[in-house]
């Protein structure tokens, strides 16, 4: 593997961490993973380091982590310890933004999904632009919305991050914006300025690096049929205590007036695995009471489970049927939401054993001095 598939550049009293695998949309593997948490622990200890920057190059941010070559490794060596390991030190790094004592600029500049949220969402400052796309699509591979999105979208105004959590729908860089996902909102054509201005910064003041990211700052209004204009409806919905009454309820909306929005949520929704949806929806519910760390910590759990298929194999066949064969036909298990018990669910809370049967670690993330991550103390 190339060492150049993060960069790390310095200058003067900034530092900038740029993800370098554009032909792969940046996602993210566990070389990438182990360097950044190297060097933003370095930076942290480093008195001469200010700043730092975070970005993407090519068009895309960060598409999220490399699940395909996750399930392949998993099913051509008949372990998934291995990769659990890997993701353990994702969300370590995720943990040590969300808690990191300099200030931290993402430039979200093209699409940005899972794992690559999970580096974004914990940040001080999220600059996105005009070419801004966010997703958490996890529920479509048989998955669920991880790397802290049980935080961070349970701090969202109303019951928009249960909706963005179990759709998988788009937001742009103006709705990120408005719903609080994104702090600022720039032109790309001022990124390499914003930069340069940025480059200068002497001291770690987070109102002067504020004062220079608003001399950039674009005013754009969301779109007309943004779901976020809806959010009365999507209030209603989606505060339901099941998934069944959710769906049942967004067709009921549907029948009086079939907006765009929510068609597209209902389609979504009936493609996505049942018991990630199930499961999506208990995750972001918990989080509203959690801090980040616990939350971090059962969707560790969650997904070693996955990987070890204790309830079944939705993740390998999503991941077949959406990005390897791409038939887009996956068969779930159970295949309707009325078949995934209150049991199964239970399942993902359950002692996790190993290969050998032996208990396997939980999530022990390290102290850290800083407060943990609030979504409102960053807006």
């Amino acid at each position: 593997m190339s060492p150049e598939m993060v960069l790390f550049e310095e200058n003067s009293s900034t530092r900038k961490v740029i993800l370098n695998r554009p032909e792969k949309l940046n996602c993210l593997n566990n070389q990438m993973i182990f360097q950044m948490l190297n060097n933003f622990k370095a930076y942290e200890k480093d008195p001469s380091v200010k700043l730092v920057l975070l970005k993407g190059n090519g068009k895309s941010f960060c598409v999220g982590g490399d699940v395909t070559a996750t399930s392949n490794a998993i099913i051509a060596t008949g372990h998934w310890s291995f990769v659990a390991d890997v993701y353990r030190k994702l969300l370590t790094l995720d943990y040590l933004l969300a808690t990191y004592n300099k200030p931290l600029v993402a430039l979200i500049n093209g699409i940005v999904m899972g794992a690559g949220a999970g580096l974004t969402m914990h940040t001080k400052f999220r600059v996105v632009t005009e070419n801004t796309v966010f997703a958490m699509p996890e529920t479509s591979i048989g998955l669920f919305p991880d790397a802290g999105a049980s935080h961070f979208f349970s701090r969202l105004p109303g019951y928009f991050g249960e909706y963005l959590g179990l759709t998988g729908a788009q937001l742009d860089g103006t709705e990120m914006l408005a719903s609080g996902l994104a702090t600022h909102f720039i032109l790309s054509k001022d990124l390499v300025s914003l930069e340069n201005a940025l480059h200068v910064v002497d001291s770690s003041d987070v109102s002067a690096i504020s004062e220079i990211i608003n001399k950039f700052v674009h005013q754009l209004g969301i779109k007309q049929d943004s779901a976020y204009r809806r959010l009365e409806i999507i209030n209603e919905c989606f505060s339901r205590e099941t998934v069944e009454e959710i769906l049942s309820s967004l067709e009921s909306f549907a029948a009086k007036k079939a907006e765009k929005w929510i068609i597209k949520a209902i389609n979504l929704m009936k493609s996505a695995s049942p018991t990630s949806l199930k499961l999506s929806l208990r995750s972001i519910r918990e989080g509203r009471m959690q801090k980040l760390e616990q939350c971090l910590a059962r969707e560790f759990k969650f997904m070693c489970h996955c990987f070890r298929r204790t309830v079944n194999d939705d993740f390998y066949e999503g991941v077949r049927a959406m990005l390897i064969d791409k038939d887009r036909k996956p068969k779930w298990q159970p295949p309707k939401l009325e078949l995934v018990s209150e049991e199964m669910v239970n399942q993902y809370y359950s002692k996790v054993y190993n290969d050998y049967n032996d208990d396997w670690e939980s999530l022990q993330l390290p102290v850290r001095p800083n407060l943990s991550f609030s979504l409102e103390s960053k807006l």
